[in-house]
């Protein structure tokens, strides 16, 4: 998320349930955006109280409340998340090196503190949630997307099951690599080809509004993943042919 390598603003990132903890949620907050996940078995999450004043608050969720956020511990390691959070955000340590760091020593304060920022964040977020139908259809429609790209990648990434099969970071980033070749390849195409159809009066005139938004460079039925490909380097593909132009009139004789 902090090496998209875009000029993309971020406010959030879409998750499953493997891709949401407790320290997620808390690190997200500390770097300005929003963890949204697809939490399953969402019944079973457990909320974490504001303060020991407010137990008798919230009558109907007794069963889902569980102990107070320890503000204290928040508060006394305040600085120190911060050092760690813009760290991770100007890029002179990566966050797999941070949680590393943290994982091995688990009561270490600034990692508890963390974990209480997240614990409130995803208190927050459960409550936003189950209240919002807008949230939920965002988070539904942001994950689709997600799994029609992976369902993609195992067309364009076929080789072994669509798995990395070397432990070698080079060739891991090499595989990497060829594959984002590949996914932009794909996008350009198609949106080439969404823009043809959309320039002829036919169907500009036949789709909706409803219907552009439901368009997406995202298809993949028309590749051949599977036997032999020839492929032409003198011919280009008959795609967005420019319109010709009317040739300026020449200027008029003094």
């Amino acid at each position: 998320m902090m090496r998209h390598a875009t000029t993309m603003q971020t406010e959030g990132n879409y998750v499953d349930s493997h891709g949401q903890s407790e320290i997620g949620f808390g690190l997200t907050r500390l770097l300005g955006y929003d963890l949204l996940p697809r939490i399953k078995q969402l019944n079973k999450v457990k909320l974490y109280r504001p303060g020991r004043e407010d137990e008798d608050s919230y009558e109907r969720l007794a069963d889902a409340m569980t102990r107070p956020i320890r503000w204290d511990v928040i508060e006394n390691n305040y600085d120190q998340r911060i050092k760690y959070a813009t760290a991770i955000r100007v890029g002179t340590a990566s966050t797999e090196a941070i949680l590393r760091r943290f994982t091995r020593t688990a009561s270490h304060p600034v990692y508890q503190a963390m974990l209480e920022v997240g614990k409130a964040q995803k208190t927050i977020f459960v409550a936003r949630y189950l209240r919002d139908r807008d949230l939920q259809r965002e988070i539904q429609e942001g994950l689709n997307v997600v799994e029609g790209w992976n369902g993609a990648n195992d067309i364009i990434f076929f080789g072994k099951s669509s798995e990395l099969s070397s432990n070698r970071r080079d060739q891991q980033e090499l595989s990497v690599l060829a594959l984002h070749l590949l996914q932009t390849a794909l996008v350009f195409v198609n949106t080439l080809m969404i823009q043809e159809m959309l320039a002829d009066p036919e169907w500009v005139n036949l789709l909706t509004e409803e219907d552009k938004r439901a368009l997406t460079s995202l298809f993949w039925m028309h590749l051949q993943p599977y036997g032999e490909v020839r492929l032409n380097m003198g011919s280009r593909l008959q795609l967005a042919q420019p319109v010709p132009q009317e040739p300026e009139p020449e200027p008029a004789a003094a």
